[in-house]
């Protein structure tokens, strides 16, 4: 804490104590009023200036300290200066005590609110953003609310200190009325408690709904006019259309048939999506491919003298495609329909909010629904370099039509999909050069992730380039160049086929996003609120073509709240849950990760301790002959709370689902250090990673006094040594 702050809370803390100490609350009792009455008045007759200053820094001071009075200091407003400058008095004294309150709150603890409760605290500032100011009028509206609460909760918060000011003005008026009125009928008060009646409480509670209900009233009106101009259907074919049978419209579509609910899925291309088809599946078939042979290299390390491949990359690309083929029935039309899915290939487009139009090889038809979940993915990004069409680039779509193993491989981009393929092809004996505009790879991980993957790529012959910008491309003499920047420098790069992995973009063109007006985000993706609705409630989005992570698993996640919502948001909505994200990258060593890392925890501020467990040291991983990597986890400073959890190594996308399950059920280190792991296996080292924390966390004092004790009890000699 700095020494403004810490002035600032002594001050606070001696002005509260002397309050007590001395016992000046005897004199803001109403019974303490009633005595006194006489007398203010009088002073406040000959002197009415200084008594209005007097009260005024008085009313000011009780509430900026949150101290207790300012009911009695409300009624000795409306006993002495009358109802009109009571009221007037009271509301400006009050709101800048209850602002001051807000603001020494915000000062002093919402940084340290923000390092524990970060994740939280970000999911309510967008509440406060959005309807803070209704919220808080609703709240000064009800006397059962303790306004001191209010005003200390409130400077959490990200509401504006003006906004807080004007709302709170406006919205304790009523109440200031109430008791200043009540103050200038003083003799008949025999209590607090008598001022508010069950009928008047009962009012205020009445009035403090109207903003919510006004606010309700708003978004229907806007929500009629966003509608004005469609013809909405008397009746519908659908309570729910998806458009696109990739992870996340199956999974929507699968909902919507599992409680029953009518329910048609488009897909113009092949069921399954990306995934299936160009993205998870093949990668990681081409993957385990690439690895037996890296493990086959390594014969000598596990006992054998020589061990020799032969292969034909075409029959490599042939397994890949045998693989899909065999998933391929997971993501089936026939599965589908059996589970009472209406699916249809066709090119779908949207016309009206509730109506879809598809084009299929029988012609054109026009459904309608209730709602619509779009799931429309993403492609490859193609950035607009010159020449870029005289190479022929290879993409993630395209590259699993490669029959022959390029000789000299050209990969732009250092995210996952550029790793991955490049360790493949270079493990398949393509010369391989990855070219990465920024500093190191993977630049979301930390340095030693990035560090660890950079290592092993150099390590498997793959030159690596970083700090290089892609300018142009061109042919010179039947070859192939990328004419890059380096240092101020023109760079000549020649390769046979160029592999672009710089990124996807999302797919919001032909299907109707342009003509109705549905909302993209800056990223170029269709916008959403928190439960994945877009532009127009009944419209939904979920996928890469929303964002804002681009996973498989994530897609899915999202689809269960759109469905739910889609199908049953008259009722209850709920709000997408982005708390504990898990992601991995198949290199070799594999990446893992869930929460935040070292430098984002840093770039938000958040303050953490970081612990690492090396699998070098891991029983199994030796005897695997994979010992490399590490478990680095950051935990909340004295807490095993968990932040984020980094894993390098084999198996990592495996190993950090046990942090997946407890980040989400806010399981502790110490709980995992308590549960049995089998050994020998990999996942003991999640097990050392927290013992590795508790040693650091060890209470050190009482472990001397441990010592002493066991001494003791070897006899008085052993005290001595």
């Amino acid at each position: 804490m700095t020494q403004s702050k810490m002035f600032l809370l002594l001050a606070i803390a001696v002005m509260v104590m002397v309050f007590f100490s001395f016992d000046l609350h005897q004199y803001l009792t109403l019974e303490s009023l009633k005595s006194q009455q006489a007398a203010v008045e009088s002073y406040r007759s000959q002197f009415p200036v200084k008594a209005v200053l007097i009260y005024f820094l008085m009313y000011i001071t009780v509430t900026g300290l949150s101290l207790p009075g300012a009911t009695v200091l409300t009624l000795a407003g409306g006993a002495v200066f009358g109802l009109f400058w009571g009221t007037v008095i009271v509301s400006f004294a009050s709101t800048l005590g209850a602002t001051l309150a807000f603001l020494a709150a915000r000062f002093l603890f919402r940084d340290w609110i923000k390092v524990r409760f970060g994740a939280r605290l970000e999911a309510i500032n967008e509440g406060i953003k959005r309807d803070g100011p209704f919220y808080l009028f609703t709240l000064r509206l009800v006397p059962l609310f303790p306004f001191f609460i209010i005003n200390l909760a409130m400077g959490l918060t990200a509401l504006k200190a003006r906004t807080f000011y004007w709302v709170s003005q406006a919205g304790m008026l009523a109440g200031t009325l109430v008791y200043v009125n009540a103050g200038t009928q003083l003799a008949a008060i025999d209590s607090l408690g008598s001022i508010l009646s069950p009928g008047l409480i009962g009012s205020f509670i009445l009035l403090g709904l109207f903003p919510l209900l006004a606010k309700k009233i708003i978004d229907t009106v806007t929500e009629r006019k966003l509608y004005e101009g469609w013809q909405k259907p008397e009746r519908f074919d659908n309570n729910l259309i998806v458009i696109g049978a990739g992870s996340g419209g199956l999974v929507t579509a699968y909902i919507a048939a599992a409680v029953n609910a009518k329910v048609t899925l488009i897909e113009k291309h092949t069921m399954g999506g990306d995934c299936l088809n160009t993205g998870c599946v093949p990668s990681k078939t081409l993957i385990r491919s690439a690895k037996w042979l890296a493990h086959l290299r390594r014969a000598q390390e596990f006992g054998f003298n020589q061990v020799t491949a032969e292969f034909d990359f075409a029959n490599i690309m042939d397994r890949v495609h045998a693989i899909i083929n065999t998933i391929a029935p997971h993501d089936s039309i026939g599965r589908y329909q059996a589970l009472g899915v209406d699916v249809i290939q066709g090119e779908a487009k949207i016309i009206t909010p509730w109506e879809v139009q598809v084009k299929t090889t029988d012609g054109i038809q026009t459904l309608t629904t209730r709602s619509i979940v779009i799931a429309a993915g993403a492609r490859p990004l193609l950035p607009p370099i010159p020449g870029m069409e005289l190479v022929e680039p290879l993409t993630s779509d395209t590259i699993w039509n490669l029959r022959e193993l390029p000789g000299r491989l050209l990969v732009l981009g250092g995210g996952p999909i550029g790793c991955e393929l490049a360790q493949c092809f270079a493990r398949f004996g393509s010369t391989v050069i990855q070219i990465e505009q920024l500093p190191r790879l993977m630049i979301r991980e930390d340095a030693d992730v990035s560090e660890a993957v950079m290592t092993r790529f150099k390590q498997e012959g793959i030159d690596v380039r970083v700090e290089h910008t892609a300018v142009a491309f061109m042919i010179e003499n039947g070859e192939k160049l990328l004419i890059a920047e380096f240092n101020g420098e023109t760079v000549r790069i020649a390769f046979d086929q160029v592999l672009i992995a710089l990124g996807r973009s999302a797919n919001i063109k032909g299907y109707g996003v342009e003509e109705l007006g549905i909302g993209l985000s800056p990223r170029q993706t269709i916008a959403t609120n928190p439960f994945q609705e877009t532009t127009f409630p009944n419209i939904y989005a979920v996928g890469d073509v929303t964002g804002p992570y681009q996973f498989t698993h994530f897609a899915a996640h999202q689809a269960w709240y759109a469905a739910v919502n889609a199908l049953f948001g008259q009722f209850k909505k709920f709000r997408t849950d982005y708390s504990v994200i898990p992601w991995s990258t198949f290199t070799d060593p594999e990446v893992a990760r869930v929460g935040i890392n070292e430098q984002e925890a840093s770039q938000q501020g958040i303050a953490y301790e970081v612990v690492t467990y090396g699998i070098d040291d891991l029983d199994r991983a030796i005897a695997d002959g994979e010992a490399h990597g590490f478990v680095k986890v950051l935990t909340r400073p004295g807490k095993d709370h968990i932040l984020g959890v980094t894993i390098v190594g084999e198996h990592a996308g495996d190993l950090i689902a046990e942090f997946v399950l407890a980040m989400k059920h806010g399981i502790g280190l110490n709980k995992i250090l308590g549960t049995i792991h089998i050994y020998p296996t990999l996942s003991e080292a999640n097990k050392y990673v927290a013992g590795a924390w508790k040693r650091a966390h060890a209470p050190k004092t009482l472990l001397r006094w441990v010592a002493r004790y066991h001494a003791w009890r070897r006899g008085p000699a052993s005290l001595q040594d």
